[in-house]
């Protein structure tokens, strides 16, 4: 079951509200003694986290399949950065990160109990009860599971949007009235927090493709000043039109100097580097631009940027990351 993206929150005495936790989506099934842990893409997230599949089997249902988000607490919040780093090839280091980083389960929807049988095929109003009585009769015992909160309260799911931020990505939308939509997006909503940052443009990359046998810009690096006053790398954007490719290339190519950034950079060592990061060509703090975005973590935004506007009354350092501070939910909190 995918989600939809929409710009605000519906409203109905039809829709359930729930958090839009910060992990990995997964469906966790046991059938006797195998249980088994697929992503959305059908994937096999067991061999990443066997504290889960440990988890599960010492759970007294033996039979059931959990729809819900994997995520690694980090203090009173979660960390997508420690979770990206379960994924790793060495068996060795996922055992040794199972003990140091733990994973919670965070479930949300039952989709097959012993007690119930099948439930996909029924709607959501009455998967949450039997939900409920699951998590009440099995979940008590164990530290690696938990139940997602759900409310029919509007102003509480608005609380939750505002909040979003550290563990929690915004807020979800479900039809009482549906079954379980698996394979398409009729019955779930997602709503993000986007908002808006000051960044430095530190450097830019080429585009791939020419455009009148000229080379043009294709992305450009977003840079955030720290309490030292180093430039740090944290993200790009590439939403720059066509048409404005040539001026704006123009208007970069005379900053070009190093260092560019003066903290951590493009090309660096980091899980992020690729071949290709380390093409991209360093510019003068001088441009100052606003992008929105969704999240921020690790010292990066998660995803690509989108321009709002060049910032010409601004100074490059005036672009801190305090900026980004903000009061967020205590999501270890509302699982308890």
């Amino acid at each position: 079951m995918e989600a939809r993206s929409v710009e605000a929150i519906p409203r109905g005495a039809q829709w359930q509200y729930e958090p839009k936790w910060d992990g990995f989506r997964c469906l966790m099934s046991r059938q006797g003694k195998t249980v088994e842990l697929r992503s959305k893409s059908g994937e096999d997230l067991g061999r990443y986290f066997p504290e889960l599949i440990a988890a599960a089997l010492e759970l007294k249902a033996t039979t059931f399949l959990l729809d819900g988000e994997i995520v690694v607490p980090h203090g009173k919040t979660f960390s997508f950065d420690d979770l990206l780093q379960r994924i790793h090839p060495a068996a060795s280091r996922v055992t040794k990160l199972s003990q140091e980083t733990p994973a919670l389960f965070v479930v949300f929807d039952l989709l097959q109990s012993g007690a119930d049988g099948e439930l996909s095929a029924k709607r959501l109003g009455l998967r949450r009860p039997a939900l409920e009585a699951f998590a009440g009769s099995q979940f008590k015992s164990s530290a690696s599971f938990r139940l997602s909160p759900a409310t029919t309260d509007y102003a509480v799911a608005q609380q939750w949007l505002a909040r979003s931020g550290a563990g929690l990505d915004g807020v979800i939308a479900k039809r009482l009235d549906l079954p379980y939509q698996a394979g398409n997006r009729d019955g779930m909503q997602k709503i993000k927090k986007f908002r808006s940052a000051d960044c430095v443009v530190g450097g830019f990359r080429y585009a791939s493709n020419k455009i009148a046998g000229r080379s043009v810009v294709g992305s450009l690096l977003l840079g955030l000043y720290d309490a030292k006053g180093l430039l740090h790398h944290v993200g790009f954007t590439s939403a720059i039109k066509q048409e404005e490719k040539p001026t704006l290339t123009a208007k970069l190519e005379p900053l070009i100097a190093t260092p560019g950034f003066t903290g951590n950079a493009p090309g660096g060592p980091s899980r992020w580097s690729t071949d290709r990061s380390a093409q991209w060509c360093p510019l003068k703090p001088k441009l100052v631009i606003e992008v929105c975005y969704d999240h921020f973590s690790g010292e990066r935004f998660r995803h690509g940027t989108s321009i709002l506007r060049w910032r010409p009354d601004k100074a490059a350092r005036q672009c801190s990351f305090e900026q980004l501070k903000q009061k967020a939910a205590d999501p270890m909190k509302m699982l308890k």
